[in-house]
């Protein structure tokens, strides 16, 4: 069973400021994935500084095994002082992970992490370690397939303070939340949106902090082949759809033409559903031995409009998809489940789009954008054309 790391975040902007004084970096380098949460002093433009030079800092040091030690020092030495207050100040939540779970948690005055176990919300063991008089503690990383680590800055358990509730969300009631609120086969993006948006709900809409979640989860991989239009050589037809069902995973078809060589290939029909859950989106079609099977222009364009607002970092909406059109399916399939994208286009021009405004151009254009928010939501992707 091979494994893979994900994450996703997003961040809530204290009311009436532009700028978000928290800050998220990650970078992956070889097998290890390192995700950064940084918060700075205040709020604001001098915040944002603050946030953004220790995430920086410590994501490029730590993703090169620099120690802990080694990381603070050069954080305290970088960091611009505030005139008012005297201090530098940016507090961080700190993960460094391989993909088979293994690797360390560092974290210094932000709020303490939450492992998530089998959906249960568990605290992971705390080693204290004193550097340049600042408290930093350490937790062994230990993780198996599923397990999810949330870490967030300290607008989560204000949030409601002298609004919704007197003294704010404390921990214990965001363990609660978790609880009762998260689903085996969440994506981390959903996770982080999932709490984010209880935040946002307890502030009224209006954030009286910088808010921000992130998530890191375990999962094992799946890739995705995804078949669009016919090839230009139609005598290539068999090669093609040979290419595309020969790699391992989930298979989905997009485009009548496509469906029917896919079809043919495999001895089979395609059978069209006479459902409409989605006016807009056309109806699906089903060939045995294909997971998914949809029109293609038009679900293309309502699926790349979905995944436009699902990498929106200001989106608070669920991350699943329960609507059972065309689009909402694709999503489901590449955006929560995917870890690996497989992008098969040919590029012949489609007889019935004459007349019409749609042209190849287009369709590849809807193809590179749907990959370029596939790669933002942290999927290997890569696209073959024919």
């Amino acid at each position: 069973m091979a494994l893979c790391l994900e994450s996703g975040y997003t961040s809530l902007n204290k009311h009436g400021e532009e700028l978000c004084g928290d800050r998220v970096e990650s970078a992956v380098v070889g097998d290890y994935t390192t995700l950064v949460l940084a918060d700075g002093l205040g709020s604001g433009v001098k915040a944002n500084i603050l946030s953004t030079l220790t995430s920086k800092i410590l994501c490029t040091m730590v993703s090169s095994e620099v120690s802990i030690e080694d990381c603070i020092e050069t954080i305290v030495q970088s960091l611009p002082v505030c005139k008012v207050r005297g201090v530098a100040y940016s507090t961080f939540s700190v993960i460094h992970m391989n993909s088979e779970g293994q690797g360390s948690l560092f974290e210094f005055d932000n709020p303490q992490a939450i492992l998530l176990h089998d959906c249960v919300c568990r605290d992971l063991p705390r080693e204290e370690m004193n550097i340049l008089g600042k408290k930093v503690y350490r937790s062994p990383l230990s993780l198996s397939a599923g397990d999810v680590i949330v870490v967030m800055s300290d607008g989560v358990i204000h949030a409601g303070i002298g609004m919704t509730m007197n003294l704010g969300w404390q921990r214990p009631e965001v363990v609660d939340f978790l609880n009762r609120s998260v689903k085996k086969d969440m994506s981390a993006r959903a996770i982080a949106c999932l709490l984010a948006g209880a935040c946002n709900d307890l502030y009224l809409g209006d954030a009286g902090d910088d808010t921000t979640v992130a998530a890191v989860k375990v999962r094992e991989k799946l890739n995705v082949n995804i078949m669009i239009g016919p090839p230009v050589d139609k005598s290539r037809d068999d090669f093609y759809v040979e290419r595309f069902l020969a790699g391992e995973g989930k298979k989905a078809v997009c485009g009548g033409t496509s469906s029917q060589i896919v079809a043919r290939y495999l001895k089979t029909d395609v059978r069209s559903s006479m459902d409409f859950p989605d006016r807009d989106v056309p109806p699906i079609g089903y060939i045995d031995g294909i997971d998914l099977t949809t029109e293609g222009v038009l679900t293309m364009r309502r699926l790349l409009e979905l995944s436009e607002k699902y990498v929106s970092e200001k989106d608070l909406t669920p991350k699943t998809f329960t609507k059972k059109d065309g689009a909402s399916l694709l999503a489901q399939l590449l955006f929560e489940e995917a870890s690996d994208v497989h992008f098969f286009v040919g590029q012949s021009v489609n007889a019935a789009h004459e007349g019409l405004p749609i042209d190849i151009t287009m369709k590849l254009k809807l193809v590179e954008s749907l990959a370029a928010n596939l790669k933002r939501m942290g999927k290997n992707v890569v696209i073959d054309y024919d």
